[in-house]
């Protein structure tokens, strides 16, 4: 989304009117004005009598009186004017544009209000007292004005000449007084700069965390979607958070902020509205909470503060645990105790503990606590830590509560399988993976969906019909030669694996609107989205064309990032991925050429 879609016309036009001098200054303007000349923004006469001016003062005055014509004469143009003059060629060439580009987008710009209206009233008394003046009035003004010019000038002329004394310095007859421009704050001392309380941010709000800055959406993180736009990018907070080097931090509402307050304390006193994002880290990445160089009872208490901290992070929390041959992702979030809370995941459902030990121990009521592993440690530690929580017998929450409804809540992921956002999502009947309509393939309409109505996912349907839509094994050619309205599940099937691995989405959008001079290295662009639009509009004739356009994406990204091994890995990854799953898709014979030496 253009970041200029979040301002209005008149914020744009009074942005711009506050803006014509810096443009008229400048230097060597002609490759602006030829942009502007191309989108019809000025007249070809004033183009070209501009053009031909030499002279620095003229040429400047020529375009400060270009951009008066446009504002005057093209109000309604103006978001397209600075859509035009913000492009990358003007953008480099020009560092007053970059300024202007990055005031807009980082809020830094004031709208002065009563401005124009002080300059209107001291207009209009100027126009009485000329109108009531009478015309020999104003000829010996004009006269007296010229003899005031003439001495100053004498004065200036002979200051110059004589050498400055003490005597000189100390007369009160020759001081003159200097006005200095005098800088302050818009804001009186009174007034705090809460930018988020404006009118101009009553839809978006300027983010940093780390070194990295964004737009924030207020009506997206209100509705739990991808919130935070950053250089043609959507992320939720925690994939901002990590993306702004603070993912230790592991607390978005406390990593990132705007203008220097955090987005928790904005929530808290109730200028954002957010629901209750649920953080997905993986826990292969191991949590110290047991130094190797430590036992569990050597561990030395460390600060009330700190474990507070430690504790609200681990809210959040997913940990890899095994029991036995079994492999799962406990989610501390939606853990309440051994019976109660559906919080260990499979790739086949949701479990509690104890339904998660119950194939693997042949105890009536199984010890739990430590059967499940976490890091080669039972779960009973985290337990001790007080990472996990034991809920009360007399908690009445949902993860505790018996009724079939709220256990069958708990049956489905909480985020979009593809997106990894929160929002309406429908869920599997089959799987524990849910989706946003519009994220699965094929896109769900609201008349599929119903409570009586049981809907099952692609991957499931896939599953479930794989064995008799491919009885036997066929070879990668002949794959290739099918015809694509014969294999639209498993194109479908195949795409939703590439989204959901993009984690980044790199390759889901087009990459010439972000990314620069790609389009001069790449000739041939293509993107995941676009693989989509073309599958659902039928112009795929066979599955070869749908397989060359999908390895072309991972051609094109080790192409342009020659330099850049860890796009280029991002790239080899995923083309792995879809070889691989192809391969198992389509039930292709071992030892057959790979995918990418056969086109």
């Amino acid at each position: 989304m253009d970041p200029l879609d979040f301002l209005t016309d008149e914020q744009l036009l009074r942005f711009f009117r506050c803006s014509r001098t810096e443009m008229s200054c400048m230097e060597q303007p002609h490759t602006f004005l030829n942009q502007l000349r191309d989108h019809h923004l000025i007249p070809e006469e004033m183009y070209k009598k501009l053009i031909r001016c030499r002279s620095k003062e003229l040429r400047e005055k020529g375009v400060y009186q270009v951009l008066d014509w446009v504002e005057a004469e093209r109000p309604d143009s103006i978001k397209v004017f600075w859509n035009c003059v913000f492009r990358d060629h003007l953008l480099q060439q020009y560092p007053t544009l970059r300024l202007l580009r990055n005031r807009l987008l980082e809020g830094s710009f004031t709208f002065y209000e009563k401005l124009p209206e002080k300059v209107e009233k001291e207009e209009e008394e100027e126009d009485k007292k000329k109108k009531g003046s009478a015309e020999g009035e104003e000829e010996e003004e004009e006269k007296k004005t010229r003899r005031k010019k003439r001495n100053q000038e004498k004065r200036s002329e002979s200051a110059k000449e004589e050498q400055p004394s003490t005597s000189t310095q100390s007369n009160p007859s020759q001081k003159r007084k200097v006005q200095r421009p005098k800088y302050s704050s818009p804001f009186s001392k009174k007034e705090k700069d809460d930018i988020w309380t404006w009118p101009f941010y009553k839809t978006q709000l300027p983010v940093t965390c780390g070194d990295k800055e964004g737009m924030l959406n207020r009506d997206k993180l209100a509705k739990g979607e991808r919130c935070i736009l950053v250089q043609g990018r959507w992320f939720i907070p925690s994939g901002f958070e990590e993306f702004g080097g603070k993912k230790s931090s592991k607390n978005w509402k406390y990593s990132i902020r705007c203008r220097g307050t955090t987005l928790g304390k904005l929530i808290q006193e109730g200028h954002l509205t957010s629901p209750d994002f649920k953080r997905r880290k993986s826990a292969q990445a191991k949590r110290a909470l047991f130094p190797s160089n430590q036992s569990a009872g050597s561990i030395t208490e460390s600060k009330q503060d700190d474990v507070d901290e430690e504790e609200e992070e681990a809210e959040w929390e997913v940990f890899k645990v095994t029991c036995g041959a079994k492999n799962g992702m406990l989610h501390n979030n939606r853990f309440a105790s051994g019976l109660c809370g559906k919080s260990i995941r499979t790739d086949q459902r949701w479990m509690t503990p104890v339904e998660f030990v119950k194939g693997e121990s042949a105890l009536e009521d199984p010890s739990w606590k430590k059967d499940i592993q976490w890091d080669g440690k039972p779960l009973s530690l985290l337990i001790e830590r007080k990472i996990l929580v034991i809920h009360s017998l007399l908690c009445k929450c949902n993860l505790c509560s018996s009724t079939a409804k709220d256990r069958h809540d708990q049956d489905n992921d909480d985020d979009c399988f593809i997106c990894r956002s929160q929002g309406n999502l429908i869920c599997c009947d089959e799987c524990p993976r849910s989706f946003h309509q519009r994220c699965h393939l094929p896109n769900v309409d609201d008349a599929m969906m119903g409570d009586d109505c049981p809907w099952v996912c692609t991957f499931c349907v896939l599953r479930a019909s794989q064995s008799w839509r491919y009885p036997k094994q066929m070879t990668y050619q002949e794959a290739l030669t099918c015809r694509i309205s014969d294999h639209l599940l498993e194109c479908q099937y195949l795409l939703l694996c590439l989204y959901n691995a993009d984690k980044d989405q790199i390759f889901v959008a087009d990459p010439c609107i972000h990314v620069r001079n790609y389009s001069s290295v790449i000739k041939t662009p293509i993107w995941l989205d676009i693989v989509v639009e073309k599958l659902q509009q039928n112009l795929y004739q066979t599955v070869q064309h749908f397989v060359s356009d999908v390895l072309l994406i991972f051609t094109n990204c080790a192409t342009f990032n020659r330099d850049n091994a860890e796009f280029r890995g991002m790239g080899e990854r995923l083309k792995v991925l879809f070889e691989r799953e192809f391969k198992s898709t389509f039930s292709i014979q071992l030892q057959h050429p790979t995918a990418s030496n056969s086109q």
